[in-house]
């Protein structure tokens, strides 16, 4: 296995296990202990895990990992909600997508709609760099990209030059991913500027969705974007905890499961 595709793979173990051992690692990928070793010292590096002695365990939940290690991650949830996110567009729809891994695999869901194409394209309005780039060479969208300073993590540009232009378009229909979403707290994130510039796009839509996969339901993260207020619509996965998704319903949110 090389050497990249191991580390994505050490940080998949701890996102399900929550710890990992040096002799666990070396068994399930043949590397030998220096050099898992040094794989972990490198992740410790770049903060995505705190080592321990033998091994190690996931960073805490309040530094978020970079979207290309992210997106490794309950994909095939992340993929039914991106087919069931992308049926919603309708040709000539200008469509605001935030960034994040579940965003991403929307953009990509969007792009193969050749319906979309045939009834005149739709344009994307987006802050995320990465969906940006995957969008760019497809002819039948439009794609206007906000400006900003580009977050390291997440490809995403945040700031007042977001702000800016944003309060100069209107969307019909605006995607938002979120790290955390509660009954009670509403919608959240781990970084108030991204939650800022999600609150406005939501905010410049007729109709703004929450989309997430079921890990992130009744979970609270740092800084709030909003309620159902603001998002009246939750799209999920149909592994979501049932007691998460009726809390959800009992607070007024519409909440759709994708299968």
């Amino acid at each position: 296995m090389k050497r990249a595709a191991r580390l994505n793979a050490i940080l998949d173990l701890l996102a399900d296990a929550g710890e990992v051992t040096v002799e666990e690692l070396v068994e399930r990928f043949g590397a030998s202990p220096a050099t898992t070793r040094r794989d972990l010292d490198s992740l410790a590096e770049q903060r995505l895990l705190t080592r321990t002695h033998g091994g190690a365990v996931a960073q805490a939940v309040a530094y978020e990992l970079p979207i290309r290690y992210k997106s490794h991650l309950r994909t095939q949830q992340k993929e039914n909600i991106a087919q069931a996110a992308a049926a919603l567009v309708m040709p000539g729809m200008v469509v605001g997508l935030s960034g994040g891994t579940t965003t991403t695999a929307i953009a990509a869901a969007i792009a193969a709609r050749e319906d979309l194409a045939a009834g005149g394209g739709i344009t994307v309005v987006t802050n995320a760099v990465n969906i940006a780039a995957q969008l760019a060479t497809r002819p039948d969208i439009k794609v206007v990209v906000t400006g900003g300073v580009i977050h390291s993590r997440t490809y995403e540009l945040v700031g007042p030059f977001v702000e800016q232009l944003l309060r100069g378009v209107r969307l019909d229909l605006a995607f938002i991913g979120v790290n955390g979403m509660d009954a009670a707290a509403g919608a959240t994130t781990q970084d108030e500027r991204e939650a800022a510039v999600n609150r406005m796009m939501a905010e410049r839509a007729r109709r703004a969705v929450v989309v997430t996969d079921g890990s992130k339901l009744g979970v609270t993260a740092f800084a709030s974007v909003g309620g159902v207020e603001l998002f009246p619509v939750v799209l999920t996965d149909e592994d979501a905890d049932v007691d998460a998704v009726a809390a959800l319903r009992a607070a007024g949110y519409e909440v759709i499961t994708a299968s």
